[in-house]
């Protein structure tokens, strides 16, 4: 059996080599040359290990891909990640699908034991940005701790700060079209007519999460246990004012990590 799952596993690795190759072919030599050109001015970047704070709608999701590419990070965000290894049934995965099952959290052991194994990939070589952890203290110090049997630290923290009042704006005006995801905002993307989707004409919701006494529950809540979180980092918090157009964002972030 053996012999017969060795001969199978390196077929599928020879496919997937020409599939991979196939698909390098079929690139433009120019995308080549710029994703060569990527990886040449990553050699040279400085290693970076950052996390991302910021409440629900504080536009933190829009601003990732931008730090990632400009610094040659990888993203760790802590629910895919558990849904990757939960997937890949690895040790960590089925721990943690067993936490989950029986409605447990999942431990903070398993999400850093996570991080730890997810930052050896060669795309975390220059270092990661961590989106949405660690949320509580002991989750902070639990990651300080794996990072410092590397001899690493955390760079730096941005902290996206937008007002409350506007968050709650931002949320509850969205209203979304159940069937393909489109979504709009009465005051900031309003559809052509009031309440119907632009393309089909069929109704749009709300989503049940996205009404103020939610919102004002998980931004207490977000508060509560992240103040102490953004004090335990002390000066490497850098407070971004992302209750501003993302251009002004993206520019008070690289300001930030220059």
């Amino acid at each position: 059996g053996t012999i017969g799952t060795i001969g199978m596993s390196s077929a599928a690795n020879h496919a997937s080599n020409n599939a991979s190759q196939e698909a390098l072919e079929a690139l433009p030599t120019a995308a080549i040359l710029a994703e060569l050109r990527r990886r040449l001015d990553c050699l040279n970047k400085p290693e970076k290990r950052l996390i991302l704070i910021g409440p629900p709608g504080s536009g933190k999701g829009t601003q990732s891909p931008m730090i990632k590419s400009d610094n040659c990070l990888c993203h760790l965000a802590t629910g895919d990640m558990l849904r990757a290894a939960v997937a890949a049934q690895t040790p960590l995965g089925l721990e943690a699908k067993r936490a989950m099952e029986s409605g447990a959290l999942v431990s903070d052991e398993i999400v850093v034991g996570l991080i730890a194994e997810a930052t050896k990939a060669p795309e975390c070589r220059t270092g990661f940005v961590l989106d949405g952890f660690p949320r509580t203290v002991t989750q902070a110090e639990k990651l300080t701790e794996m990072m410092a049997t590397r001899g690493q630290t955390i760079d730096a923290v941005l902290n996206f700060a937008v007002p409350d009042s506007v968050l709650v704006e931002r949320i509850t005006g969205r209203w979304v079209h159940p069937a393909s995801g489109r979504s709009y905002h009465e005051k900031f993307a309003p559809p052509k007519v009031a309440g119907v989707d632009d393309v089909t004409g069929e109704p749009l919701v709300r989503r049940k999460d996205d009404n103020a006494e939610t919102l004002k529950r998980r931004l207490a809540e977000f508060h509560a246990s992240t103040a102490p979180v953004v004090a335990y980092f002390g000066d490497k918090v850098k407070t971004i004012e992302a209750n501003a157009p993302q251009e002004k964002v993206a520019a008070q972030v690289r300001a930030a990590l220059a």
